[in-house]
């Protein structure tokens, strides 16, 4: 990773470039992992509106080198919850991947208030992401090491 990489808080304009970021980690990144149907229906849900409406009931940030967005993530409340928070759409662009970019998106999104005030924090993960945020501390939910309905772990860490 090189030093002229920096996190900053996500504003309205980021939301196309964010958007097209994680279209294409997804097809890229998850590609082994998932059908290509399933990919394409999140791809169609991470528009920017979408983005942009996640970015208001949490706190996004993005990781940035050289004028261009690389990775993204955000932190959020757990249903309205002020002890516990989620992390929420954390992708970094495959030719980034593996350079401690998406270390330093979570360690952002843990000393985030919403992380401050929280006993837990949860992530839905996917199972291309699973064994990255194993490595950065997060277990299975109740011990349950099954993929959902929705074709992802829950996993928690406990601060």
């Amino acid at each position: 990773m090189r030093e002229n990489m920096q996190i900053r808080r996500f504003i309205p304009s980021d939301a196309a470039p964010v958007s097209a970021l994680i279209a294409r980690t997804l097809r890229i990144s998850n590609a082994a992992d998932y059908a290509p149907g399933e990919i394409e229906d999140l791809v169609a849900r991470m528009q920017p509106d979408f983005i942009l409406q996640r970015a208001a009931w949490t706190h996004f940030y993005v990781a940035e080198e050289n004028d261009t967005i690389i990775g993204c993530g955000a932190i959020g409340p757990y249903w309205d919850r002020e002890d516990e928070s989620s992390l929420f759409t954390i992708f970094v662009l495959p030719e980034w991947q593996g350079r401690g970019v998406g270390r330093r998106i979570v360690e952002t999104l843990e000393r985030d208030e919403f992380a401050m005030r929280a006993k837990r924090i949860e992530i839905p993960a996917s199972v291309t992401g699973l064994a990255f945020y194993r490595k950065l501390g997060y277990d299975f939910k109740d011990g349950c090491a099954e993929i959902d309905e929705e074709h992802l772990y829950r996993l928690e860490k406990w601060l």
